[in-house]
């Protein structure tokens, strides 16, 4: 690793150390990026995803296709070559390797403002925590995993954080959230959902009807799908008065005869066989 720092001496400060996963591998030292070659970021990476995990569990990871032995070799070069330079981030304790405990690590922090969120806090810019996805075009299991864990915590962190404002009467804190929530997965439905609810506790029946018109366009055309009942219902009491307007009124039933009692009677059939009389001659014809 070289990021063009000396060696510290007694009287220089801690250099701060902030390592970054959310939109791409980043390692800095006051600021300084450090370069790191591609295979020792996915140690380094690793090990601040997973703290305290042993190095077989590591090895695992990293190496799932070489045999226990040589991925444990495999583990304890990267280590060796990762010491060797001032900057390394990590401190081993026995069978485990972790990040030194003044290592700042962003997904630690999206994490923490979850939780905060959680017990009803609303940290400082915490909708834009997370924007970014973890490692993005890094492809290992072990990756893939933890992307799909944080993403979810943050969907969830937005969504919760929209209703708290909402309950509060912070319409504008509750819709920013939500859009943030909206723009992060166009096609779930919890945000929209969240959206409908916000302009209608402000009054806004139109921005309602229209944010919900557009969500069920964009499920049919992308799932052929409908939104959910519950998502429709939101929409019963303003949408009631439309559908009554637009209902058809009954027709009146037609003038004419009602009961069999009032039909005109038609004349019984003559019986099989029988002949119809001729009509009488009138008197004089020959």
């Amino acid at each position: 690793m070289s990021g063009g720092s000396r060696m510290p001496t007694a009287g220089d400060h801690a250099p701060r150390v902030a390592l970054r996963l959310l939109g791409g591998f980043q390692l800095l030292h006051d600021e300084v990026p450090v370069v790191v070659p591609r295979g020792l970021q996915r140690v380094i990476a690793l090990i601040g995803l997973r703290p305290g995990a042993t190095r077989s569990h590591l090895a695992g990871l990293l190496w799932p296709e070489n045999p226990e032995e040589r991925a444990l070799s495999s583990l304890r070069t990267a280590l060796w070559r990762l010491r060797q330079d001032p900057c390394c981030p990590l401190r081993t304790d026995g069978d485990t390797v972790r990040l030194d405990h003044t290592v700042r690590l962003d997904t630690d922090e999206l994490v923490e403002a979850a939780t905060r969120v959680r017990e009803g806090a609303i940290p400082r810019g915490v909708t834009g925590a997370g924007r970014h996805d973890l490692l993005p075009g890094w492809y290992d299991d072990w990756v893939l995993l933890e992307r799909e864990r944080l993403r979810q915590l943050r969907l969830h962190m937005l969504e919760e954080l929209a209703g708290n404002h909402l309950v509060a009467g912070r319409h504008g804190e509750a819709l920013e959230a939500a859009l943030e929530a909206m723009a992060a997965e166009p096609l779930r439905e919890t945000p929209h959902r969240l959206v409908v609810r916000i302009h209608l506790a402000e009054g806004n029946a139109f921005e309602a009807v229209h944010s919900f018109y557009v969500y069920r366009d964009l499920l049919l055309r992308e799932l052929r799908l409908e939104p959910s009942p519950a998502m429709t219902a939101l929409l019963d009491d303003t949408l009631a008065p439309i559908r009554r307007a637009s209902r058809p009124e009954p027709r009146p039933p037609r003038a004419g005869p009602t009961t069999t009692a009032d039909a005109p009677r038609r004349p019984a059939p003559h019986p099989r066989g029988a002949t119809t009389p001729p009509p009488s001659m009138p008197r004089g014809t020959p």
